[in-house]
């Protein structure tokens, strides 16, 4: 069973519907000012399966698929038969955690919304660097075969940061810093050996 196939077909669907549904849209996006005063606690994770527009789904998806089939089969290496249900724990997670920063700072701001799967997608690229910092990522308009892993992560850390101070672009870049942090981390919360085989990894390469 491809699980992640079963969660990018559901998200598709379910941002397809609300695309035209303005109050499916309404109900699942993210909005820490109803969430604090109607306890729609849903939110946190409802969101991630809608998205802006054609080109946002699409992205976050393809990352997802690319990233998703292989991390299915290392956490079921690696966790046995919990594999795949921590898999999904994470995912779900991670798209939970990477609100928490805005839960708090935009509680009293009534305009304030967001949503899409980044913070999830985020969380599976970054546990897949983890498991495997010498693996190459592919960038749009980057020449050959992408970059390493372990040099890709930081760099988009950085560029995080950089543009979460600089604002502006109506992008969610706080959510995709802290979606990587959580994916990093929650990997070795369930198997602690997995941080110094990557330590050493690091240190091979």
């Amino acid at each position: 069973m491809n699980i992640t196939l079963i969660i990018a077909g559901i998200t598709a669907i379910t941002s397809f519907m609300a695309f035209s549904n303005h109050t499916l849209f309404d109900e699942l996006i993210f909005w820490p000012y109803r969430v604090w005063r109607n306890k729609e606690w849903h939110r946190l994770v409802s969101c991630g399966f809608i998205h802006a527009d054609l080109g946002h789904l699409f992205f976050n998806m393809f990352a997802l698929y690319s990233f998703g089939s292989y991390m299915e089969t290392a956490f079921s290496s690696i966790y046995g038969a919990k594999g795949l249900s921590l898999y999904v724990i994470m995912y779900f997670a991670a798209i939970a955690f990477a609100d928490i920063y805005n839960l708090f700072k935009q509680r009293d701001n009534y305009n304030y919304r967001s949503l899409g799967a980044s913070g999830g997608v985020s969380a599976v690229i970054f546990a897949a660097i983890l498991i495997n910092p010498s693996m190459h990522i592919g960038i749009i308009f980057f020449p050959g075969n992408g970059i390493p892993a372990y040099i890709f992560g930081p760099l988009y850390l950085l560029y995080c940061i950089v543009m979460a101070r600089r604002g502006g672009d109506n992008v969610g870049h706080i959510a995709h810093f802290t979606g990587s942090i959580f994916g990093f981390v929650f990997p070795i919360i369930f198997a602690p050996e997995l941080l110094p085989r990557f330590i050493e990894m690091m240190r091979s390469i």
